[in-house]
């Protein structure tokens, strides 16, 4: 039978730990047993210049680094530790049973067209599927047709340096791009470009969902037309004169500076019914828009006009309202400070009629908010009977004239609060709606403190009234008086509260 002194001490034998089998854990390389599948996603995400250190560890972390599935060189931020012949002898160690396993390959350097042409060779001979390429050149150079025939490629992006780059010719794109997916090209020449019409078509890009141009010099038409496109972006294609967009699966448009050639006779035609998202911005004024399907499914979308010249004549108004017209089932609609100076133009809203916005609950207007502007701001609120959230985002600059507010809330005798006083019944529905009004830029000047107090006389729906100050206005004092003046009178709506930032 043990003794209590001996059970004592076998306990506490049994109690201390086994510095053997600890020291035998601590051996073991658990981060090495590990399958390269989870490595690989284990040095994916470390920048590239530091993964490359592992593979001093081992052969076998040699190994793992030469089979890493997606190369991304621009993390590294020292552009003079490697080039475009570093990226090429990388490529060259890969081993050839890892051909099938460069997923993406991404980098930023100088580089010559031969030089690049043979990178892209030796990428497409690994099968990479994605290409994120930024090159500055001395020269033009050709688009590489290894990329044309490569059968794995599904995204392309190619950025260049002045001068540019230009498409392939038609005899070398048949067949070609037949598994793109995605596919973005900045810096093209197109000059003498005869059969750039029928390119962007489904022959060409039988799967091609997403395209973004930019960039383009000498395009003067433009024909996108491919069956599973769902987004399309194109930028900064001064020259063009005509474009023309059809998809039925397309469900985003964007077109932003383009059209700036000066020509009377520029125009849009869009054949996409299942449009959702549409972005219009620092086009040409004068370029027509046609819509040549009701846009049932737009959920939003933001028109930002640019003038290159101050005389807002009939054909400017004309393409802004056939543009409306054509967003009238619009969810959200953005308007920029141009768009709404030429609707408070005298060629604007005072002669012509909008299209009622019979689905839109989000109306956001960029405006300086001048005298001016108050009629069209009513015309565009009447447009919006069923409107839910307003916001404003007041511009305050050196052009804009208004006065302050006076401190004598009461005067009826304010214009501008008469005017809109008068409208009451005109915008109705627009006020037993609104629930969420939303003003950036607050100064307390008299139009928007009019506007403010007529809201709030009137809006038997609203809920919240947000106004936050712009940095101009500094007399602390005054504007705690006019917070006091606007809670200190009697609300449209019981639930209406005011937020002041």
């Amino acid at each position: 039978m043990e003794t209590r002194s001996v059970k004592r001490r076998k306990k506490k034998k049994e109690e201390e730990p086994n510095w053997f089998c600890v020291e035998e854990i601590i051996k073991v390389d658990r981060i090495s047993n590990l399958p390269d599948s989870l490595l690989h996603q284990i040095l994916l995400l470390l920048p590239l210049k530091s993964a490359a250190k592992t593979s001093s560890l081992s052969k076998r972390w040699r190994s793992l680094f030469l089979s890493l599935p997606d190369l991304d060189f621009t993390s590294i931020n020292d552009c003079k530790s490697f080039s475009s012949s570093s990226i090429y002898q990388l490529l060259s160690l890969r081993h050839h049973r890892d051909t099938n396993n460069l997923r993406s390959l991404r980098f930023r350097a100088p580089i010559t067209f031969t030089s690049l042409n043979s990178l892209i060779r030796l990428a497409v001979t690994h099968q990479v599927q994605e290409l994120d390429i930024e090159v500055t050149t001395n020269d033009y150079f050709n688009f590489p047709r290894w990329i044309v025939t490569s059968q794995s490629l599904r995204a392309l992006k190619l950025k260049s340096s002045y001068p540019g780059f230009r498409l392939p010719p038609s005899s070398s794109i048949l067949g070609g791009f037949q598994k793109l997916t995605s596919l973005s090209l900045s810096l093209v020449i197109l000059y003498n470009q005869p059969y750039l019409p029928d390119f962007f078509t489904d022959p060409n890009f039988p799967l091609l969902e997403k395209l973004a141009l930019e960039n383009c010099f000498g395009v003067k038409e433009l024909k996108v037309n491919c069956r599973l496109l769902q987004e399309f972006t194109l930028k900064n294609s001064l020259q063009l004169d005509c474009l023309e967009v059809s998809g039925n699966k397309l469900q985003r448009l964007k077109v932003v500076s383009c059209f700036h050639s000066f020509s009377e006779e520029s125009y849009v035609k869009i054949n996409t019914p299942n449009l959702k998202s549409f972005l219009w911005n620092s086009n040409a004024e004068s370029t027509t828009v046609h819509f040549l399907d009701k846009l049932v499914c737009l959920r939003k979308a933001f028109v930002g006009m640019l003038l290159l010249h101050q005389d807002i004549n009939s054909q400017i108004t004309q393409s802004l309202f056939t543009l409306l017209s054509g967003l009238c089932h619009s969810y959200k609609l953005q308007l920029g400070n141009q768009s709404v100076e030429i609707l408070s133009s005298k060629n604007g809203l005072v002669r012509h009629h909008l299209q009622p916005f019979h689905n839109m609950k989000f109306l956001e207007l960029q405006t300086r908010f001048d005298r001016h502007n108050v009629r069209a701001l009513s015309c565009l609120f009447k447009s919006c009977p069923m409107l839910n959230r307003l916001l404003l985002k007041i511009i305050n600059d050196e052009t804009s004239k208004r006065r302050q507010w006076n401190k004598d809330l009461w005067d009826m005798s304010n214009s501008e609060i008469q005017y809109w006083e008068s409208q009451t019944y005109e915008v109705e529905s627009f006020l037993n709606n609104l629930e969420f009004v939303e003003i950036h830029g607050f100064l307390e000047c008299e139009n928007e403190m009019s506007f403010a107090i007529f809201l709030l006389r009137h809006a038997k729906a609203l809920i919240k009234m947000t106004l936050r100050s712009s940095f101009l206005c500094r007399d602390s004092l005054r504007r705690q008086m006019i917070r006091s003046q606007l809670m200190g009178f009697s609300m449209a709506s019981s639930k209406a509260k005011i937020s002041f930032h």
